[in-house]
């Protein structure tokens, strides 16, 4: 964890929708989508592009974490997005997927 970093903070204190050992769902403040969910590593990452500094079964449950959340959601139809540095839209530098969903 690290103490200057908003997703570490949120991962702390925040309002989670779901949580297990090592991550938690939040809701986006700026929703791209009826159901916009943000999952967090409690790992801190900048970013994708460090994702082999997690274990083969951390990514796993990682993994299956994601699904779950999107389930619990009652989404069946939905995108999970990363967005790997600034010119491809990630603004806060913890590793961090987006499940979007909820269209008609």
């Amino acid at each position: 964890m690290n103490d200057d970093c908003l997703f570490c903070t949120l991962y702390r204190d925040g309002d989670h929708v779901a949580a297990t050992d090592g991550f938690v769902a939040i809701r986006d403040i700026h929703p791209q989508a009826p159901v916009h969910l943000l999952v967090l590593p409690a790992r801190h990452v900048d970013s994708f592009r460090e994702i082999g500094e997690f274990p083969a079964e951390e990514v796993k449950r990682m993994l299956e974490f994601i699904a779950d959340v999107a389930a619990r959601e009652g989404l069946t139809d939905y995108r999970v997005e990363v967005n790997v540095g600034p010119s491809a839209g990630q603004t806060v530098f913890h590793l961090h997927w987006h499940i979007k969903g909820g269209w008609a």
